[in-house]
């Protein structure tokens, strides 16, 4: 590109021969049917993003060309028609018989559709592209944090993204003033065909002694040449500019796009047609008209058998093959969906699509707002239909292992019985219970919704039945949804804003398996990933301390402590505080100890009387006073959370170095010795002191 400046510089200042000019114009011809080709053969705009560029430099070398040629046509004008070299020579005689003042028409016309036509639709194309790109900038780039803020695309998916806009926007911004290089180069071929006429003439009758009719031929006729010479390249530069900016992107090439769309054998009946009519008037030269008509006909019963065949092939192709009945596959005995629900074959329609399929669009809805809850892209669940299953049972599982299931009615309505029921009314309906919170509940006839509203019943669909089922069942073991694949959807997208964050924690010190892990014991403590950031600060400090797992859940938690309080209380509330007497929480600490993870393990018997005390403490709570936290030793909790979980699931375990300072706590019970009341001035202090003391 530097040699390619230098030439053209070399051709503005410095005298060529003749025959270097010919070289030069045949070069620039070439040069601009390669623009126009490449511009022909791109599927979309952005593969020929050098056209500006491109564009700029061939209109230099023309305008260098025009110098060189003006400068020897004056200067050799007089010495015959090959003065200037064979090419303007040939373009001033034998394309315009000769004739100058043909040539100057010709010339003109060239210019008017360069200029008018090619050139102002193009620049307007351009302009108009520009201002459209840049506005919808904005937009594009929101959808794609969009895309990447749902998982859809990777990090690495999104910048190719932005990038490709941005060089769009570059692209168009770029064609808007390019295009006007095309219309400065058409004024100025005007321009110096004036000067060059006026020049030779000047120069052949004051110089050369010609008169002016021989001047006049010379040199007007040399000036319309190399006029020519100029116009068509530059004629086929804006045919290219305006292919590249009229473009819409597409899979083929500008030849397979037009052809693909004029394919259609629809179109060339009426042209027939009309082209026929047309012939079979008399005053209408039918040897043009008749075969014209003709081909069209032809082109018509060939494509129209062309789509017939490939109807047929179509067809043939989406016939699937009669299966094996030897043949085993992977498929056939592998499941790599992670959550499944096998249906009996009286529930099948409720997946089909068909019918609406009420029961696939139920637990997707269920599948965003579990994804939402949890902060990572639950995996998706697969329907199948089983042989085993009933024929209105349903059944769902997590990895192969079952987790639940029930019976259903698919053709009645289940009216549940959520305790706003009176106790005189009835309905008609066959006895059952609810299988997600086992509330006595009717299956009952469509016909009786509203007297079952009116009642006090809930009455759901049987597709709402299933997915209420499986939103109970899963949201209880979110850990178990959290693999690697999820995890790396998760950080790819924290890595867009937050790069350091995640570089500090995975690869390194932690692997990702370690990471999935340690994540998953958090998701089971009750700490969810819809706002990772928190845990992910959190864990980069802790780590930098310890990567043992046990050690960094509860270094952890610990940090987390607002997090988990505040789902159990407002935020200026008071904590509803249980606690153990001391020499219970002694027999817990200091009993049995599981050999292979060091941590206690709490005796059968104590553990009886422990989920038997709490759950007669937390049954005596007034109704609707909200949950109540179990605060022991730091050591106590993880075998008294694991206790609870199974016994009194809805009282959490915090560990006392997990009660923020600040928060005020309200003792309401103490297993294992007297209950205290809540008025003592000290048990009014906030958080750790208290308790310690």
């Amino acid at each position: 590109m530097p040699l390619a400046i230098l030439i053209v510089i070399f051709l503005l200042v410095l005298p060529i021969p003749a025959m270097m000019l010919d070289v030069f114009f045949v070069l620039n011809i070439a040069l601009s049917l390669a623009v126009l080709m490449t511009a022909m053969n791109v599927n979309k705009p952005l593969d020929f993003s050098s056209f500006p560029t491109v564009l700029l430099f061939a209109t230099l070398l023309r305008l260098a060309l025009n110098v060189a040629s003006t400068r020897v046509v004056l200067i050799a004008g007089h010495e015959g028609g090959d003065a200037a070299g064979k090419v303007i020579e040939a373009f001033g005689a034998f394309l315009v018989g000769g004739d100058f003042v043909v040539g100057l028409f010709v010339f003109m016309i060239l210019m008017i559709i360069n200029l008018m036509v090619v050139t102002k639709g193009a620049g307007r194309v351009s302009e108009v592209s520009a201002r459209f790109t840049l506005d919808a900038l904005p937009g594009k780039q929101m959808a794609i944090d969009a895309d990447l803020a749902a998982g859809l695309v990777t990090a690495a998916e999104a910048k190719t993204r932005r990038r490709e806009i941005a060089t769009e926007a570059d692209f168009y911004g770029s064609m808007d003033g390019a295009s006007k290089f095309v219309k400065g180069d058409a004024i100025a071929a005007l321009l110096i065909l004036a000067v060059n006429v006026i020049a030779g003439l000047v120069l052949g009758m004051v110089t050369h002694g010609l008169s002016a009719g021989e001047a006049g031929q010379l040199y007007i006729t040399l000036a319309v040449g190399d006029a020519l010479v100029a116009s068509v390249p530059s004629l086929l530069l804006s045919i290219a500019a305006a292919m590249i900016v009229t473009r819409v992107s597409d899979t083929r090439d500008l030849s397979g796009q037009i052809g693909g769309q004029f394919a259609d054998h629809r179109t060339w009946l009426p042209v027939g047609v009309i082209l026929l009519l047309l012939g079979l008037i008399p005053a209408m030269p039918q040897t043009i008209f008749l075969p014209f008509a003709a081909i069209s006909f032809f082109l018509w019963h060939k494509l129209r058998r062309s789509a017939a065949e490939r109807a047929v092939a179509e067809a043939a192709a989406a016939v699937e093959p009669a299966p094996d009945p030897a043949a085993i596959t992977i498929e056939d005995v592998s499941e790599n969906a992670l959550v499944s629900v096998e249906l009996g074959y009286g529930l099948v329609h409720l997946a089909d699509e068909r019918k609406g399929a009420p029961l696939v669009a139920r637990l997707t809805g269920l599948r965003r707002q579990l994804s939402e809850t949890f902060g990572f892209i639950v995996p998706q669940i697969r329907i199948r239909d089983s042989l085993e299953c009933q024929p209105g049972e349903y059944r769902v599982r997590l990895g192969g292992t079952r987790l639940g299931g029930a019976m259903v009615r698919p053709d009645r309505l289940l009216a549940i019985d959520a305790g706003d029921v009176s106790p005189h009314a009835f309905i008609d309906g066959d006895d059952t219970f609810d299988p997600s919170f086992g509330c006595p509940a009717k299956w009952i006839e469509a016909r009786q919704r509203e007297m079952a509203v009116a009642e006090g019943y809930l009455v759901v669909e049987p597709e709402n039945v299933i997915a209420t089922h499986i939103n109970q069942l899963l949201m209880a073991r979110a850990h178990l949804l959290l693999g690697p694949d999820e995890l790396r959807e998760l950080l790819d997208n924290v890595k867009v804003r937050n790069a350091a964050l995640v570089e500090a924690i995975t690869p390194q010190p932690m692997s990702l398996g370690a990471l999935t892990r340690l994540l998953r014991s958090l998701l089971d403590d009750g700490i969810t990933l819809a706002h990772p950031l928190p845990v992910l600060n959190a864990l980069a400090q802790c780590v930098q301390v310890t990567t043992d797992h046990d050690t960094l859940v509860d270094m952890i938690r610990t940090q987390l402590g607002g997090q988990l309080i505040g789902q159990i209380c407002g935020p200026n509330d008071k904590l509803p505080v249980i606690t153990l007497a001391a020499e219970l929480e002694d027999m817990v600490v200091g009993g049995l100890v599981d050999p292979s993870t060091g941590q206690p393990v709490i005796d059968p018997d104590l553990a009886r009387t422990l989920g038997a005390q709490l759950a007669d403490v937390l049954a005596q709570r007034p109704p609707g006073s909200g949950p109540a936290a179990l605060i022991v030793q730091p050591r106590a909790r993880r075998p008294l959370a694991a206790l609870l979980k199974l016994r009194a699931p809805q009282c959490a375990v915090l560990s006392i170095s997990e009660l923020p300072p600040e928060q005020p706590i309200d003792v309401i019970a103490v297993i294992g010795g007297e209950v205290q009341q809540p008025a003592q001035p000290e048990l009014e202090h906030y958080g750790q002191e208290a308790l310690a003391a």
